[in-house]
């Protein structure tokens, strides 16, 4: 895209919602360059964590691709605005205004983790031109249990939200065992749930994750979709996931022996589909 069209960019996407904040770009890796000849990555990570989600990740594209990594709404360094509800609008609103400071070139892989692939999904829908491949790291899809046919995908959908339900209803509690778990991962910074982020972790679990577009957003991507998820990941819901997985264009990777997080295993089939050449899905 030129001067001109950015400039007409950037007053459509300021005329839309010109309070958006810039967010913190946590890992910028340079310019395009002899050394790093291919589409830009931008990643972003998910609920009630930072860029430190893909530590193992960047290594493995940085010597070919320059990599951003931005924090999201409310988490890492990223800004908390006052009255900030923590929308799905609202994250894909400060995304868009981040990214088109960038001033980006060429159309850049978009990967996102967990509530990133939410938010990745809708920008990706919303601002096409600019993503030439959607990289979906462990997605939680999930329906409303009224939406769900089978009777086993039904119960467990209806598990997780009232397990979210007690998490936002009990903040010590989810506070202290976010403290515990987090002293548990091999990266620091990968969660944190804190009085400091509580209110755009509640905020964003409520209005993104338990009550989510992600299968419609992804139904007007018309570009490569690649989906990354763990056998043993936690979060999943294996029935509403292979919605997405008969998607036209969409390839998975399942990692065996791996969970929610990315760590080191995981990182390689993540870096392997990042650098998959983006052919346009077939008519």
């Amino acid at each position: 895209m030129g001067r001109v069209g950015d400039l007409i960019e950037g007053l459509r996407e300021g005329l839309h919602d010109p309070k958006a904040p810039l967010l913190h770009v946590a890992i910028d890796t340079g310019e395009p360059s002899v050394e790093h000849p291919g589409p830009v990555v931008v990643m972003v990570h998910g609920i009630a964590s930072s860029a430190a989600t893909f530590h193992f990740v960047v290594p493995l594209v940085e010597p070919q691709q320059r990599v951003i990594a931005i924090e999201l709404l409310g988490f890492g360094g990223s800004p908390q605005p006052e009255g900030a509800e923590y929308t799905l609008e609202e994250h894909v609103a400060a995304l868009a205004r981040t990214i088109r400071s960038l001033h980006l070139a060429e159309p850049f892989v978009l990967v996102g983790h967990s509530l990133g692939c939410l938010i990745g999904a809708r920008y990706a829908a919303t601002h096409l031109e600019h993503v030439s491949k959607l990289v979906l790291v462990s997605p939680p899809v999930y329906l409303s249990p009224a939406e769900i046919g089978d009777p086993r995908v039904r119960l467990r959908m209806a598990g997780y939200l009232q397990a979210y339900q007690f998490f936002r209803a009990n903040k010590d509690f989810t506070i202290a065992r976010a403290a515990v778990v987090s002293k548990l991962l091999p990266v620091e910074h990968v969660m944190e749930i804190t009085e400091q982020n509580w209110t755009p972790f509640v905020k964003s679990l409520e209005h993104c994750i338990e009550s989510q577009t992600v299968i419609s957003d992804l139904a007007r991507v018309e570009r490569p979709i690649e989906v990354v998820y763990g056998r043993l990941d936690e979060f999943l819901v294996p029935g509403n996931l292979a919605i997405i997985e008969r998607m036209r264009g969409v390839t998975t990777h399942v990692v065996a022996a791996s969970d929610h997080m990315i760590r080191k295993p995981m990182a390689r089939v993540v870096a392997a589909a990042i650098a998959s050449p983006p052919t346009p899905p077939a008519d």
